[in-house]
């Protein structure tokens, strides 16, 4: 009796599993997983980690006149802390001073040798300008001797009176030249005196300059603000020992933090899906629960190559909206780009979309009857979901994974379902 029961229980159980199995179409309960179709507002993000920095900052520089002095490369020798809060006029970084107390010990030697030259020069004109006066005495005393010997010689015969006129025009002639020569001397005295002087004021106004120069040496802050580093091209920061160029003397910034900017790279990729005013959610890694919104206020046009990668890349800046006093420059943001917004469309799963061929795309649809194989058409998608634009209702179910028996369902194609919805 026994027997008889337990196999007519058997019997009943396996008609009941084919049933079920009949009815849904071949699906295996506990290895579905179903969605539902949803329908609302729909976003497509892209993320990317970057760095704040202030969108407006002055420049900490050494001296500008390094190029002036012939000096090319000045190393630091102290410097504050990065961080460091300061105020306009404050204290912040020395240079070395060797280069140029070797240049200052040049200059003054040099004014001692112009000064040494241009005394001497004085002396050498005033002597050659008294030596020519004595001269142009005494032709002036001759003249006027010749011109009493010709007066005197008025009752001497024809030849005496004739050599004295002769000897008259000679002394006249002297003396015109005499008095042409002291012209030029003086002349010439003017515009070597010019010259020493002119030398020697060039060195004493290169003195001036390297003594001004060199009081440089010890920067200070050009304005109130916070201390940020100089980094070089391949981002190492300056410090003691670093050197600063006379082309570019910049040792530090001072950021204005009340206006940060996140600077990201995005890959060539994505980088078409970004423009300027898309609105970015910011997070910070230093305080997780902060919030933060911002806009992207700058895309670059040409990309660049990601160091240690074939990959290209594209510096995008992103404004952040809030003036918070927690942010620093250097801290790293997490930032979601919403490249679109939608308002209210239908949309489902990545996973729970297939194709067949190139252009077919289909979902596995449960209904009332057991599994369909339903054929749609697909918009936009973000890394989790895609827009539905044809083929499903909200609220349809649908699997998010292959069922065993696939082969055996039947595709419902869009142009044979006459009560289809579209969304968009």
């Amino acid at each position: 009796m026994n027997k008889r029961i337990l196999t007519i229980s058997a019997l009943a159980g396996s008609v009941l599993v084919f049933l079920y199995f009949s009815l849904s179409g071949g699906d295996t309960g506990d290895a579905e997983i179903v969605a539902e179709v949803e329908k609302g507002p729909f976003e497509v993000r892209v993320y990317t980690t970057g760095e704040l920095e202030a969108k407006n900052s002055v420049e900490v520089k050494g001296p500008r006149g390094l190029r002036a002095a012939s000096i090319w490369r000045v190393q630091i020798t102290n410097i504050v802390d990065e961080g460091t809060v300061v105020k306009k006029g404050e204290y912040i970084a020395s240079l070395d001073r060797t280069e140029m107390a070797n240049k200052l010990k040049d200059a003054n030697t040099e004014v001692l040798q112009s000064q040494s030259q241009y005394t001497q020069s004085r002396l050498d004109t005033a002597i050659d300008l008294r030596s020519a006066r004595e001269n142009l005495a005494n032709l002036e005393y001759q003249f006027r001797e010749a011109k009493i010997t010709l007066e005197q010689s008025q009752y001497e015969p024809p030849a005496t009176i004739r050599q004295a006129e002769i000897d008259l025009e000679k002394s006249e002639k002297s003396l015109e030249e005499a008095h042409d020569n002291y012209s030029l001397k003086v002349q010439q005295a003017k515009a070597k005196m010019q010259e020493v002087e002119t030398s020697l004021t060039i060195a004493r106004a290169k003195v001036d300059q390297l003594n001004s120069l060199q009081n440089d040496f010890e920067i200070l802050a050009p304005e109130d603000g916070m201390v940020i580093y100089k980094r070089d091209w391949n981002g190492k920061r300056v410090a003691v020992g670093s050197e600063i160029g006379a082309w570019n003397p910049v040792v530090a910034t001072l950021p204005d933090l009340s206006v940060m900017i996140s600077k990201t790279y995005v890959n060539e990729v994505d980088i078409r899906k970004i423009e300027r005013q898309q609105e970015v959610e910011v997070t910070l890694d230093a305080f997780p629960k902060k919030k933060l919104s911002g806009r992207v206020i700058k895309v670059a046009n040409v990309g660049e190559q990601m160091k240690g990668t074939d990959a290209k890349v594209f510096e995008v800046s992103i404004e952040i909206n809030e003036n918070d006093t927690t942010l620093r420059p250097s801290m790293t943001t997490g930032n979601n780009i919403i490249t679109t917004k939608l308002d209210d469309v239908v949309f489902v799963p990545l996973e729970a979309i297939n194709n067949q061929g190139d252009t077919l795309m289909f979902v596995y649809q449960r209904t009332g009857f057991g599994l369909v194989k339903k054929e749609v058409r697909t918009g936009i998608a973000n890394e989790n979901y895609s827009v539905i634009e044809a083929g499903l209702n909200p609220g349809d179910q649908i699997l998010l994974s292959r069922p065993l028996n696939e082969e055996d369902i039947t595709i419902e194609r869009l142009e044979d379902d006459k009560t289809m919805a579209t969304f968009r």
